[in-house]
């Protein structure tokens, strides 16, 4: 579930910021909140360059900025949206590092449905040759779906997925430790939990909220979570979310 903010800020830089046209500098603006956890003023500045890019009638640009929507909406878990955002995305245009995002993010938005089988699949049919060519951030936030996905389906392919997760990401942020935690815990691993503890330390010291409410989340859903931490991971969990405007995720924690 955790979505990189630099996947999302990769896939705005990838064209349209650097422009000086109206949408490349909403998109550039909404860049800048998003680096901060702003994501409501974020969501707000791409939907303002999706009318500049629609006025431009620049359709590469207006991908990207869809693109960049549905991984928000999957993010804040408005999951019907974010699919509805997809399906008005002219894949004929956009250029191969766009693609390559838009296909991320409807593989973070089938695992976040839970549909894991539906994500291997468009996993292992992905062009590898132009997958090696992208971004090494924007491989990583591939190959970490990807891993979870295969996983979950106990597909052969999980370990090899993981590996290159940890080649292509920095380990700085705990990315890597959350994918192989989520695989864990996926496969009913009893090392989800402490995986799950290392990635929150790493999100923590990176300054991830979004990443760390996220795990906080997983671990009060772990069976071998104590009783008596589970309450407080779901307060932890729901209060950062709140904070970061995020409703539908504080909603969850408090399930």
């Amino acid at each position: 579930m955790v979505k990189l903010k630099t996947a999302i800020i990769a896939l705005l830089a990838a064209g349209s910021i650097a422009s000086a046209s109206d949408s490349g500098v909403y998109s550039f603006r909404a860049q800048r909140s998003l680096d901060k956890g702003k994501f409501a003023k974020g969501y707000n500045q791409l939907e303002r360059a999706l009318l500049a890019s629609r006025k431009e009638a620049d359709l590469l640009s207006e991908g990207r900025v869809l693109v960049a929507m549905a991984q928000i909406r999957t993010m804040s878990l408005d999951l019907d949206f974010a699919d509805s955002l997809l399906s008005v995305v002219r894949k004929e245009v956009l250029d191969q590092g766009t693609l390559l995002q838009y296909t991320k993010v409807k593989i973070s938005l089938l695992n976040a449905q839970e549909k894991y089988r539906e994500a291997a699949k468009i996993c292992s049919a992905y062009d590898e040759k132009a997958l090696k060519k992208a971004e090494e951030t924007a491989q990583a936030a591939f190959y970490g779906e990807c891993a979870i996905a295969y996983a979950a389906v106990r597909s052969d392919r999980a370990p090899d997925a993981l590996k290159m997760t940890g080649k292509r990401s920095d380990k700085k942020g705990g990315f890597y430790a959350f994918t192989a935690a989520r695989m864990a815990d996926l496969s009913g691993s009893g090392e989800a939990d402490s995986l799950y503890r290392v990635a929150e330390e790493k999100a923590i010291k990176a300054n991830k909220p979004y990443n760390t409410a996220t795990i906080l989340y997983h671990r009060s859903q772990l069976k071998s979570t104590p009783k008596n931490e589970v309450a407080d991971l779901k307060a932890r969990c729901r209060n950062a979310f709140e904070l970061m405007g995020l409703p539908n995720n504080a909603k969850r924690c408090a399930e």
